[in-house]
């Protein structure tokens, strides 16, 4: 099992020399990949309009743990910081709300990012659950799955095709030429944790990015539904690979979790804001979790 860390744009993670201090020490200390997150808006609790904001669907509580005003990078150009100054560690949004993104333009992003990473871009992505972020951008919030499946789609045939052609319900090209095209086949991870998102996973994604589930025993029995609804499409439920960030990870769960069908396990945390310091913090989560990892 891999570890991967979630630690990268927002609030320190945000900082410049923190980002390139944390990628750099993530490559040297064997971590697997660099994920960051994305939100183009966040809302107060109550909105101006005296209703509560949109529940935020994985917490107790359903609100984010993020501040609304705190620092969050747009995640591919903060991951394109992370890459200049590495060579081999992975790159992957954890997600990216594609639903609300131009697919022709994402496309074309993602496509650049592989091309100067050298092949290591991960794309996650999710439908969302803010329906206020989605006003703003003036995008629907009805019918966002469906539409962030067929984004899916688009953007793999302008990734593959030369010229590409697509014609779908919200996306529609004929014979136009993206390039660069990307340097490997980018893998699609979808988010989200409920039966709706697994079975996108099955039908559509490379990998499943679960988030902030509460246990071994909730991720395995994610796990185990994942590889039901891979069954019922015809699918080897082994395929998608799977990499969860539990709500409480502890290194005593190692085992459990690779008997999950868990290949990569994320540490969602919060960098020291002085670069000096997030290197020591990188290397001390690596000497702790890294024995167990290779058994």
């Amino acid at each position: 099992m891999r570890l991967g860390l979630h630690a990268l744009g927002i609030g320190t993670g945000a900082r410049r020399a923190v980002i390139d201090a944390v990628a750099v020490a993530a490559e040297n200390h064997g971590v697997a990949t660099l994920w960051a997150g994305e939100h183009v808006v966040m809302v107060d609790p109550a909105t101006n309009t005296g209703r509560p904001a949109s529940r935020y669907p994985y917490s107790a509580d359903g609100r984010i743990a993020v501040p609304a005003d705190a620092d969050w990078l747009d995640p591919m150009i903060g991951l394109s910081f992370a890459a200049a100054v590495t060579r081999t560690i992975r790159l992957a949004t954890g997600v990216l709300l594609v639903a609300e993104h131009n697919p022709v333009v994402l496309a074309k992003q993602a496509a650049t990012l592989d091309v100067l990473s050298g092949g290591r871009l991960t794309l996650g992505v999710g439908i969302g659950w803010s329906r206020e972020e989605f006003e703003a951008l003036g995008v629907p919030f009805a019918r966002r799955a469906d539409r962030a499946v067929e984004y899916v789609a688009a953007m793999r045939t302008l990734w593959h095709d030369d010229p590409a052609t697509f014609d779908g319900e919200f996306a529609r090209f004929d014979a136009v030429r993206v390039n660069p095209k990307p340097a490997g086949r980018v893998p699609v991870f979808l988010g989200g944790n409920s039966d709706a998102a697994l079975r996108r996973v099955a039908t559509v994604g490379d990998g499943w990015y679960g988030f902030n589930l509460a246990g071994v025993d909730a991720i395995a029995e994610r796990t185990g539904r994942l590889r039901e609804l891979c069954r019922e499409v015809g699918r080897d439920g082994a395929e998608p690979t799977v990499a969860v960030a539990p709500a409480r990870p502890d290194v005593r769960d190692v085992d459990a979790l690779a008997a999950a069908g868990v290949d990569e396990l994320v540490l969602v945390e919060a960098p020291p804001g002085e670069p000096a310091a997030a290197s020591r913090w990188v290397a001390q989560l690596a000497d702790r979790w890294m024995p167990a990892l290779r058994g």
